[in-house]
């Protein structure tokens, strides 16, 4: 872990902090890359893990009293299914092709929205069919590719939610998967003294990235915020599909 490491890391949390504490992720994806540059990406990702845990908690204090119980109940049977699939078929999935999946799904959330941006701001129902489907192709996205987020902020964002609201019920959702995915990784033996030991010397980069998050997320209005989220969304669309080609080639 020498001090190029630590820099790019550093800026990588900070990332994920602002992003996900002020407008319920994007940007996240970012840091599994970044970290890669230097180790493998399971070390990535075993860093990243309870950097994770801890902003979810954040949030969850922070926007207790701003999320949709009906939404993360309804998301939540899909995604525990999709987690349990990605369990068992993880040696056999092409992360690249799933990679290639979401990140086109994503971006044609952010294509819709840019379509109907003049037809006014419904909240656009959708079937509890749909619902599940999203829920588990989140929770196989998540454990096979850590990609987990794009079908469920494109879905919440249809629902023109309150801003808290929107990161409340994001953050309580995916702290559910990441708290499961803790668990597998224990099982399965990922973390080792060394990667605790990073994650906690990144904590500093956490709490500013949370803290900035924060800030953020009061000073926007509710438009701009919905852009922004939309542009994040865009931009891991954007790059999961970069990723998705790139492990193809």
């Amino acid at each position: 872990m020498n001090l190029e490491f630590y820099l790019v890391a550093s800026a990588a949390v900070l990332l994920t902090g602002i992003s996900k504490s002020g407008f319920a992720g994007g940007l996240g994806v970012l840091a599994v890359p970044m970290m890669s540059l230097f180790h493998t990406p399971q070390v990535a990702v075993t860093i990243m893990m309870p950097i994770l845990l801890i902003i979810d908690c954040a949030n969850i204090w922070k926007y207790r009293a701003s999320w949709s119980r009906k939404i993360v109940w309804s998301m939540l049977p899909g995604a525990f299914l999709g987690l349990a699939l990605g369990a068992f078929t993880f040696q056999w999935m092409n992360p690249a092709f799933l990679k290639l999946a979401v990140g086109a799904m994503a971006l044609l959330f952010a294509a819709q929205f840019v379509v109907s941006k003049t037809r006014g701001a419904a909240r656009q129902e959708t079937g509890s069919v749909a619902v599940f489907s999203l829920g588990a192709v989140s929770g196989f996205a998540s454990f096979v590719a850590h990609a987990g987020g794009p079908p469920v902020k494109g879905y919440l964002l249809r629902q023109n939610m309150e801003k808290s609201e929107f990161v409340g019920t994001n953050s309580v959702f995916f702290f559910a998967l990441n708290f499961l995915k803790t668990l597998s990784y224990m099982a399965m033996g990922q973390f080792t003294a060394d990667t605790l030991q990073t994650s906690a010397t990144l904590i500093p980069f956490l709490i500013a990235g949370v803290f900035l998050g924060f800030r953020l997320h009061g000073l926007v209005n509710q438009r701009v915020f919905a852009n922004i989220a939309y542009v994040f969304l865009g931009f891991a669309g954007a790059k999961l599909l970069w990723d998705g080609l790139s492990g193809l080639g």
